[in-house]
């Protein structure tokens, strides 16, 4: 079996700051999402794995390599332009094969890993497995109508009127009939193929389609507010550990991670939250919900429920950061006027200079 995960999009929705980086590369609780489905795909026993890839393609091949840090074989896919993740499929043939295959969406995160997925369906008669979750606006993802037994009657893309609150989560399990289907179905009226019109196309013409409903956590990081809730459930799933180093006049609570070459100095942190390599807190809150990468620099400041990228820093706030994601080589210090109120989403290598002054 082999994997197929695609990382080719644009990010639009997490402007600025995929402006300079592909979303996928954007870190939750300091490691890459793109990371965390490679390792869900090792984790499941498969080894062959190909990433479809577009605009950000040098810079993701840089940052995975040839996959030896996993003990995976990587194989990059380039897709011209983002025409649907059919499309994708449809392009990837020569790496797949007549083999199944499980594909995955690059910028998602699920509870649990797919270990148990891909067990069931390697084992199963399925010509292909969708992963379903229930959601609170499924017309913004494609939505899947089961019959009473649980069976697919019909998948819809982004429906105006959902059929369910069943939403397609980005994991699929497929085995050769999709490339009957990808080369079957037309473009939607997005110009894309879509691999809902896929997958109606091997139910309508009687294949074995199994829905397997998830019950645990599962986000789609498309947006901050997404980045931030993926972070919060992944820095509670964390086993914490202190690599680093940790003063006597600090308070680290037992769910915070160090990790190693950072200082904690004359500051309190508070958990789960994670400090990275190299990274310096000094005479600073870090709250409750907070990953802050490497080489960063945070001094006389306080921030809870955030992400901060690495090689940037946050000096002499005299206010509290909450619920924000700032990029790489970002510089955040205060000014001379008074502030009110700070809630960013920075793209890299910017400079923030908040008002303020020491009395405030």
């Amino acid at each position: 079996m082999k994997g197929l995960i695609l990382s080719g999009g644009k990010g639009t929705r997490l402007y600025p700051l995929t402006y300079t980086s592909a979303k996928q590369l954007i870190p939750v609780a300091n490691k890459p999402v793109l990371f965390r489905v490679i390792e869900a795909i090792r984790d499941a026993g498969i080894s062959d794995i190909g990433i479809v890839v577009g605009d950000t393609a040098e810079e993701i091949k840089r940052a995975v390599g040839p996959g030896k840090q996993w003990d995976v074989n990587i194989t990059y896919i380039p897709q011209d332009a983002p025409l649907g993740l059919a499309h994708a499929v449809k392009i990837s043939r020569d790496f797949l094969g007549d083999d199944h295959f499980v594909m995955f969406l690059g910028d998602n995160v699920i509870q649990g890993g797919i270990s148990s997925l891909i067990a069931q369906f390697a084992s199963s008669s399925y010509n292909s497995q969708i992963v379903l979750t229930q959601v609170e606006q499924p017309q913004q993802y494609g939505v899947a109508q089961l019959d009473d037994q649980g069976q697919i009657i019909k998948l819809i893309e982004k429906p105006k009127e959902p059929p369910s609150n069943l939403a397609l989560v980005g994991i699929y399990m497929f085995d050769a009939h999709i490339f009957e289907a990808v080369n079957a179905i037309k473009p939607s009226w997005r110009g894309e193929l879509e691999i809902t019109d896929a997958i109606q196309w091997l139910v309508d013409r009687g294949h074995n389609v199994h829905a397997y409903i998830h019950r645990g956590w599962w986000i789609d990081t498309g947006k901050p507010t997404d980045m931030l809730e993926a972070n919060s459930r992944v820095l509670e799933e964390l086993k914490p550990t202190i690599e680093g180093y940790v003063d006597r006049d600090s308070e680290v609570d037992s769910r915070v991670t160090v990790e190693a070459g950072a200082e904690i100095i004359n500051s309190v942190v508070r958990g789960p939250a994670i400090i990275g390599k190299d990274t310096r807190i000094v005479n600073a809150y870090v709250g409750p919900f907070t990953s802050i990468y490497h080489h960063c620099l945070v001094e006389n400041a306080e921030i809870s429920r955030s992400i901060v990228l690495e090689h940037s820093q946050i000096r002499n706030i005299n206010r509290r950061i909450e619920d924000s994601l700032i990029g790489r080589h970002v510089v955040v210090h205060r000014s001379p006027i008074r502030p009110r109120a700070y809630k960013f989403t920075l793209g890299d290598h910017s400079q923030l200079g908040l008002l303020g002054d020491e009395s405030s």
